[in-house]
């Protein structure tokens, strides 16, 4: 990993970043790799690459929904609403959506700029939206419709950090778009563990820990990091957790930043999705008592648009100075594009019982979600099941963060390659049987008191579809036996030899 150090009191910190050669060589490997099959047919044991590296759901074969699509095909062909054909080809509902929608658009079409925080209509869907699902008031002024989620949270991290001696406590295992972000605008990053063996749940002790070191050391930590449901560890976060974190936060005078884009992937009955500004607002708690930034997107979900670059933040506790500032921010990249916003307001405002459309919308939907219920579970069992890894399991998300445990032989192998072993593991793997999938040192598995026993994982995408898991899970499975097979009798004779 790169960073830069920040050192005081005896004690330094390091900003971690993405890793360039780690996280872009794997993706060339695997480009190379498709590049050869595709070029020499037959070349390599197996058929295709099974892609489980990546949360891109679309492209590995979910289906979008018609409603969502409809709309989008009006609004960027206005004059379709005028012709004959259009009552054969689109649902009354998705015509009477789009036309609301053209009438609110600059020129009545999807090509201008519009407000830099985005489009009032489409914002105020967006209040209401979050309004109905939290039964708290939300409003259009508090939020900014954004080119996906990773866009807000740059935005706001550009927003929090005025120094390197500003810190940001994030979660690890840690998606990397936090360590770049805050390295990108100059902060430094403040680790804290979330406990494995607690189903990835995060602990308080724990975070005041890292919390007091950061102090100690001379930092100004403004804001804590929260994905809830995990990426990449997939578990929810009960309301009991959700509230410690809360009074936490509020303590602290720490802004929550709360990472919520799988919010609608929840896989187990006895968990369910709660937006920390629900929680904070039924603990008693308004806009003067804590700060809250929320994300969504949509890029996951049942919905899956990732390419359309849609999302949104909410923005609560704020002065009004404060998000002039941020319209000001905002308005340097001019706006948000429009298609992200359209399918921004639909995810929020999607079409409701009565609605002509509704029962076909609701039959998409939850053939979506129930399919994904499948492919959790199924890769939880397999994973378990085999030798020397276990697996927690898969509450929400669309991952599956297994730990391996390897033999003392695979792990000098590794490091004679100059690799972490879950890297090792994973090009192996790929090599041998073409599933894609990522090594675990590139989320940062441990920081800090537990660097020295060192965790090894790979995470898995739950999104190929329910038959292509299954030939993953044979290959799979026979790779694995046979790796530590290999490994472990290499173990043996390295043992048995005289010292």
């Amino acid at each position: 990993m790169t960073f830069r150090a920040h050192k005081s009191a005896g004690k330094t910190y390091m900003v971690l970043s993405v890793n360039v050669i780690f996280r872009y060589g794997c993706f060339c490997v695997i480009q190379r790799l498709q590049e050869e099959m595709d070029n020499n047919p037959g070349s390599r044991p197996f058929p295709e690459i099974i892609y489980c590296n990546l949360g891109n759901p679309q492209a590995l074969g979910q289906r979008p929904i018609t409603f969502f699509r409809e709309v989008l095909s009006l609004c960027d062909n206005p004059a379709l609403l005028h012709r004959d054909e259009a009552r054969k080809l689109f649902s009354p509902c998705a015509i009477k959506r789009a036309r609301r929608i053209i009438e609110s658009l600059p020129g009545r079409d999807s090509g201008p700029y519009t407000n830099s925080q985005g489009i009032r209509s489409l914002r105020r869907a967006v209040a209401d939206g979050i309004a109905a699902r939290d039964g708290f008031p939300s409003r259009p002024e508090d939020i900014f419709l954004t080119d996906g989620a990773s866009s807000a949270i740059n935005l706001t991290m550009q927003i929090l950090i005025r120094s390197q001696e500003d810190g940001i406590l994030c979660p690890l295992p840690e998606y990397p778009l936090y360590s770049a972000s805050i390295i990108l605008h100059g902060g430094t990053m403040v680790p804290y563990n979330l406990s494995e063996d607690g189903d990835w749940g995060l602990e308080i002790f724990e975070v005041k820990r890292c919390l007091e070191e950061a102090r100690i050391a001379g930092l100004t930590v403004r804001a804590m990091v929260i994905i809830n449901p995990g990426n990449p560890t997939g578990q929810v976060l009960s309301l009991t957790n959700q509230e410690e974190i809360v009074e936490f936060c509020r303590k602290e005078g720490l802004v929550m930043l709360a990472d919520e884009v799988y919010q609608d992937n929840v896989y187990v009955k006895d968990k369910k999705f709660h937006s920390f500004k629900k929680v904070a607002r039924s603990l008693g708690y308004n806009e003067n008592d804590i700060s809250i930034v929320s994300f969504h997107s949509v890029s996951m979900g049942y919905y899956g648009e990732c390419g359309r670059r849609g999302g949104y933040m909410e923005i609560c506790g704020f002065g009004d100075d404060v998000i002039g500032e941020i319209c000001k921010v905002a308005s340097v990249t001019l706006c948000p594009n429009i298609s992200g916003q359209i399918l921004t307001s639909l995810m929020m405002d999607p079409p409701k019982i009565g609605d002509d459309c509704f029962e076909t919308f609701l039959a998409e939907k939850d053939d979506i979600h129930s399919s994904l219920v499948k492919r959790a579970k199924t890769l939880e069992d397999a994973f378990s099941s085999l030798e020397g890894m276990t697996c927690n399991r898969i509450e929400g998300a669309i991952y599956v963060f297994p730990r391996i445990h390897l033999p003392p032989a695979a792990i000098k192998a590794a490091k004679a390659e100059g690799v972490p072993p879950d890297t090792f593991y994973a090009c192996r793997l790929l090599d041998a049987t073409g599933i894609a999938v990522v090594p675990g040192s590139g989320f940062h598995q441990v920081s800090g008191r537990n660097k020295a026993t060192g965790t090894w994982h790979i995470r898995c995408t739950i999104l190929p579809g329910e038959d292509k898991i299954k030939a993953m899970i044979k290959r799979l499975k026979a790779f694995h036996e046979s790796f530590m097979n290999e490994f472990r009798d290499r173990s043996r004779t390295t043992s048995q030899e005289p010292v």
